[in-house]
């Protein structure tokens, strides 16, 4: 045999004649300790949800990076003010029927207002969207009560409920067939018939220790989360791949800092030939206490000499690693190393741009997940009840017609806005693309943007101004008047 064929054999790299399987499914030395769990997706959240949503929490308080991360995530998905509602009821195919477009639009207007939304009166509709949205990535999944017949002009109003009061240790089977599994009641099929909350909070010290379930139908209670298994009934921290190296990126940078501020320190001690009269600092246990500040000389007792240490902090590699972990980090959060970090040292148009295109694609992704999960069975239970509570003219007959939202999330600018805008009206001259798609793609409406210039048309005649391309038209003589003698 070889010494290739014994380094082989050594490490576990041993072809068997005739074996056909994957190579990721051996079992060698090297990956022996490589787990490989078949248990259900609810079986494996179960057991480490709430340490899972705990630790992303305190992530979410201490570290910048984190707090960065999340920050990132509601900017570019809802934006400043969250998403746009814009309707598209319908009197005929192509002629929409404007009155009751305008009617819903200002009355959903109305209903986002802190007095309307929440029971509490504390959060406007954007400030719900944007605490469901990061609830949502830092706990796993976020409950919203609907409250119909709530005390307003609309009947409707929303609770917000954290997932900790969803108990996860709540699992039963039950005598109709039906299965509790982490505090969600699901039928035969894994659909959610009830949600069993409790009272209080768990983690509140001012509730009593005894907690009571209350049975919520499936109809009043919205469940957003992210599901990635088909055996999955709650939700899990997006964090969950890259917070262990999260928080060992932040105990390395603290090492370094503290390193750092030592090796800043120039110490020096002074050593007496006779041991009578130590001035120095002991503690209970006569261990001797050293400070490290700049400028420091101490004593030494006798018999004690000093080993030189002069540390050089933090080393030159310390940049190339933090960068080098960042972009694991990043893609394990699923966003751009850029917006983890803030650092866009040595970015060009075109690497900005290729990032960009793909990373907007992530939080397109994400805000169609966050409309259809949360936003559009939000839209649907309010017009039910603001009609059935005789807010608009039109009765809950026409509800099929009335539902007919679009909705318009954040949209962005390119990083040369001129060479896109040079670009849309060239598509739009050959017939490539329309005005409509490239208003709807910055997040406007087509007929508001042509109301909006045909107002300003008008008012532009009423003052006697002249914008664009009319400038260049050379003024047209005034015919003078005759005047009869």
């Amino acid at each position: 045999m070889g010494v290739i064929d014994k380094l082989a054999k050594r490490f576990g790299y041993v072809k068997q004649p005739g074996q056909r399987s994957f190579k990721g499914a051996n079992v060698s030395r090297l990956t022996s300790d490589w787990l490989s769990p078949t248990t259900t997706g609810d079986e494996e959240i179960r057991g480490s949800l709430v340490r899972l949503r705990g630790r992303c929490r305190e992530l979410e308080r201490n570290n910048d990076y984190v707090r960065r991360y999340l920050d990132g995530m509601e900017n570019n998905v809802l934006g400043a003010q969250g998403v746009g509602l814009q309707m598209k009821v319908m009197d005929q195919p192509n002629s929409p029927d404007r009155y009751a477009n305008f009617a819903i639009e200002q009355a959903w207007s109305l209903w986002g207002k802190a007095a309307n939304c929440t029971p509490t009166g504390k959060m406007t509709w954007r400030d719900l969207q944007r605490l469901a949205l990061r609830s949502c990535i830092r706990d796993g999944d976020v409950l919203i009560r609907i409250i119909r017949g709530y005390k307003n002009p609309f009947g409707f109003s929303l609770q917000l409920i954290e997932a900790d009061r969803l108990d996860n240790e709540h699992n039963l089977k039950l005598k109709n067939g039906n299965r509790i599994r982490m505090g969600v009641e699901v039928d035969q099929f894994g659909k959610p018939v009830a949600y069993h909350i409790l009272d209080n909070h768990p983690g509140d010290n001012y509730s009593a220790s005894y907690q009571r379930r209350q049975r919520i139908p499936a109809n009043e209670i919205i469940h957003v989360f992210n599901q990635e298994r088909v055996s999955q009934t709650r939700g899990v921290p997006w964090m969950v791949s890259a917070m262990t190296r999260l928080q060992q990126l932040a105990g390395y940078e603290e090492a370094e800092v503290v390193a750092a501020r030592v090796s800043s320190c120039k110490m020096g001690w002074l050593m007496k030939e006779n041991s009578d009269g130590y001035t120095g600092e002991e503690d209970t246990d006569y261990n001797l206490l050293m400070e490290a500040e700049p400028g420091t000389i101490e004593e030494l007792p006798s018999g004690m000499k000093f080993q030189e240490w002069n540390p050089s902090h933090p080393t030159t590699a310390y940049k190339d690693f933090v960068k080098s972990t960042l972009r694991g980090i990043a893609s394990g959060l699923g966003v751009s190393y850029e917006l983890v970090s803030g650092d866009l040292e040595g970015v060009n148009y075109s690497s900005i741009r290729a990032g960009v295109l793909e990373q907007r694609e992530h939080f397109k992704k994400v805000q169609q997940w966050f409309i259809d999960g949360f936003i559009g069975p939000v839209f649907e239970a309010w017009l039910e009840s603001a009609m059935l509570a005789n807010y608009f003219p039109f009765n809950i007959g026409r509800f099929d017609k009335m539902n007919a939202p679009q909705w318009k999330p954040r949209r962005w600018s390119w990083v040369d806005p001129l060479k896109d805008l040079q670009a849309n009206i060239q598509a739009v001259e050959a017939g490539l693309n329309s005005r409509r798609n490239i208003i709807a793609e910055y997040g406007g409406d087509v007929e508001d943007v042509f109301d909006n210039i045909a107002m300003d048309n008008t008012l532009a005649d009423e003052k006697g101004l002249v914008f664009g391309e009319n400038l260049k038209q050379e003024p047209q003589p005034v015919a003078s008047e005759q005047v009869e003698e």
